[in-house]
């Protein structure tokens, strides 16, 4: 693939407290506007939940899951599906709460410019003891033909290497990372997410919502790790030309021209006991 890239728009924004209509209506308002006013626009995501509308923190008492939870595929995927057809982009409207056979999980959704529910992916590490949804089992990418393979997680899965490490074992050359944080762990999940790109090379949007219902600080981060962006804590538009073309050069010939992480691994990695995984590691699928 040359000269593969994505233009990439990622919504730092604040749903309408407790009003997920509004807070639709708002969404498909923005996309609108981004595709009019950024010509060769890709792609558009929002943070963690934006679409249920949830209140600040401190505010959540009483709010039950189980009372925002859809189904999915359902009618808010057929609306975004059509808000996805008409702009002809590609979306990642944050997570919604879906209702599964024995309870709610917290699920990223991925709609298609044809209007397609082409992925969904059930956030693996609820941020537990607070949060309460059930767990998914297993990591999720999307390609894009012609541009390269995509991958998704939400917000604390980041703590857990085994995430974007399965992402990229998994091919995925650039991963979206939909956030809802506003407590003070913030700084620690902007290092988080540069060592993630670091060590897997790959490239990162780490969209969070912004105040007063998260702490924004949305990132893009290159495969090397360098912040290409870092932005404040208001409502913001980040706009980006994910590379793909360096995240494979990186792979290629280094981090910084040095390190063949994924070269070494898939060398050396196979000689290497993993009690931990039961098991040892198995090169990468091609």
């Amino acid at each position: 693939m040359a000269n593969a890239s994505l233009f990439v728009a990622a919504l730092q924004t604040a749903g309408v407290t407790g009003d997920p209509q509004a807070t639709l209506t708002q969404f498909e308002r923005s996309v609108r506007a981004l595709r009019e006013t950024f010509e060769g626009l890709d792609l558009v995501v929002a943070p963690e939940l934006h679409l249920m509308a949830l209140p600040p923190l401190l505010e959540e008492a009483g709010l039950s899951p189980q009372d925002l939870a859809i189904d999915i595929p359902g009618e808010l995927t057929e609306q975004l599906g059509a808000l996805a057809r008409e702009t002809e982009l590609w979306l990642i409207p944050g997570s919604v709460y879906e209702r599964t056979g024995g309870g709610v999980a917290n699920t990223g959704l991925v709609l298609s410019p044809a209007g397609e529910l082409v992925a969904s992916y059930r956030k693996c590490f609820p941020w537990q003891p607070y949060e309460t949804t059930q767990p998914g089992t297993r990591t999720v990418c999307f390609d894009i033909d012609g541009v390269g393979r995509f991958g998704i997680a939400i917000c604390h899965d980041g703590a857990f290497p085994e995430i974007f490490r399965s992402l990229a074992w998994q091919g995925a050359e650039a991963i979206f990372q939909v956030t809802l944080t506003a407590t003070s762990d913030r700084d620690a999940e902007t290092v988080i997410a540069r060592a993630n790109a670091i060590v897997n090379q790959v490239a990162v949007v780490n969209v969070n919502a912004a105040a007063p219902v998260g702490n924004g600080r949305s990132l893009v981060i290159d495969p090397e790790g360098a912040v290409r962006y870092e932005a404040g804590v208001g409502e913001e538009v980040v706009t980006a030309v994910l590379d793909l073309d360096q995240v494979r050069r990186v792979r290629e010939r280094g981090s910084f021209g040095l390190n063949r992480l994924w070269e070494e691994m898939d060398r050396v990695g196979p000689g290497l006991e993993l009690p931990l995984y039961g098991g040892s590691y198995r090169p990468r699928p091609r």
